[in-house]
């Protein structure tokens, strides 16, 4: 990629959308070779399985088998899985593409501040994704397993039960997201320590309402699986958000300190 910046970074407004047409082209081919492996990933590894095993845990039958209605369903839902897997597989080339193309506007702060965010985003993607599937989603399904009676006969579709539980997965995987977002506001200067300490009750009257919808089932059910881990990930953000003023404080009093030196530089002179 041959676009010229400026000494300062600067690039002409029609270069700009060149480079960002080359990096959402590199996106998308990575995402797209990231899912042509997590094809075979899925399909080898029999991903398949894993997401069955909570099923079949639940309703107390190690036989248990999804019906589909289409020839072509199995093969969606393999592609389906893939997908998620290739975003999952491509997200350190996303990240360093997003990156590359706002790193010339970012103070070398914000630089510092930028690559460390989203990688813990990931990570606390997969932490949520983790939880939900060995603790949201057991307790989840035995929740609905209550429901059944002898006037009931069910059959689970393989769409709507595959759609039900990824749905789940990326819910939690998302709302553990929260520390990142507050470390962001923080950033721009949108949010401050003493503001989300101020909220910490709205916080979590917000938190307990968003479980609510997340994970039905009773009340310790839903402390345990989303209040609890939510209000510490808000703790969390709290902390990133003093870390993120700190810098600043001490950046504003040494730009400070150099001010009033210089007058008295002058003056020796």
């Amino acid at each position: 990629m041959a676009l010229q910046r400026n000494l300062r970074g600067e690039m002409p407004f029609l270069d700009h959308l060149e480079e960002l047409r080359w990096r959402v082209l590199w996106s998308i081919l990575s995402i797209a070779l990231g899912t042509v492996i997590g094809f075979a990933l899925v399909y080898y590894f029999q991903v398949l399985e894993l997401l069955m095993l909570p099923i079949r845990r639940a309703w107390n039958d190690d036989t248990l088998q999804l019906i589909y209605l289409s020839p072509a369903d199995p093969f969606f839902v393999m592609l389906r899985l893939a997908v998620y897997t290739g975003l999952i597989l491509a997200f350190p080339i996303v990240v360093y593409q997003v990156w590359a193309f706002l790193s010339p506007a970012l103070e070398k702060r914000e630089k510092r501040a930028v690559i460390p965010a989203l990688y813990l985003g990931l990570v606390l993607f997969l932490a949520g994704v983790a939880l939900a599937y060995f603790a949201a989603l057991p307790v989840t399904l035995e929740f609905f397993q209550r429901f059944l009676s002898a006037s009931l006969d069910g059959t689970l579709e393989i769409n709507a039960t595959l759609g039900f539980i990824v749905k789940l997965l990326l819910a939690f995987g998302v709302v553990f997201e929260l520390p990142v977002v507050i470390l962001a506001l923080s950033v721009m200067g949108l949010v401050t320590p003493t503001f989300l300490r101020s909220k910490r009750r709205h916080a979590v009257v917000g938190i307990t309402i968003l479980a609510s919808f997340i994970t039905p089932g009773d009340a310790i059910t839903l402390t345990i699986m989303m209040m609890l881990p939510l209000v510490l990930l808000y703790e969390f953000g709290i902390f990133l958000s003093v870390g993120v003023y700190r810098g600043k404080r001490k950046r504003a009093e040494e730009y400070e300190a150099s001010n009033e030196e210089a007058p008295g530089a002058v003056e020796s002179q």
